[in-house]
């Protein structure tokens, strides 16, 4: 069974998904899934809100709830990579191929394969794809949108991002 519990956030309404166990998903999207019920009583789900709102008022929370993202076994390796970049920091599309090739005895790893998996991102927010940044700390390739991701990364006081970094490419 899938739940869901909508939030509003100072980016607009968020979608909160979960099989009962683990958050499944956090969209912006505010379409609900067919067949999925309301999950006031459901904990995960009241978890999720009440990270969310420690994390919009400037808190550092922990997740300390299950995530359950579903994706392949590299989207999943990277989207573990992605918990680990701390709030108020950034990485680049670069830096986490090296990473990754590292993680899988490569000698290299394609920025753009794990460019694909970082957009791919089921959780935004929580898992933090939003602050994977390009070359040089150009802002590129947010689901969101790029003024969201922006508004992100300055609601944390990123580092490496300078002002108006905002690109297309």
């Amino acid at each position: 069974m899938v739940y869901f519990a909508e939030y509003t956030s100072p980016l607009g309404p968020l979608l909160l998904l979960s099989d009962g166990e683990a958050l499944t998903g956090l969209r912006m999207e505010p379409s609900i899934p067919a067949g999925a019920v309301p999950g006031e009583n459901c904990p995960v789900l009241l978890a999720a809100r009440a990270w969310l709102e420690d994390y919009f008022r400037g808190g550092d929370p922990e997740v300390s709830f299950p995530l359950a993202p579903e994706g392949t076994a590299f989207q999943r390796t990277v989207w573990n990579l992605l918990l680990q970049i701390p709030r108020g920091h950034t990485r680049t599309y670069g830096e986490l191929a090296r990473e990754m090739a590292a993680l899988l005895g490569k000698k290299t790893m394609s920025a753009q394969a794990v460019g694909q998996a970082v957009g791919h991102n089921p959780i935004g927010i929580l898992i933090p794809c939003h602050r994977v940044v390009g070359a040089g700390g150009r802002l590129t390739g947010y689901a969101w949108g790029l003024e969201k991701k922006q508004w992100l990364l300055s609601h944390e006081n990123a580092e490496n991002v300078p002002a108006g970094a905002m690109s297309s490419t």
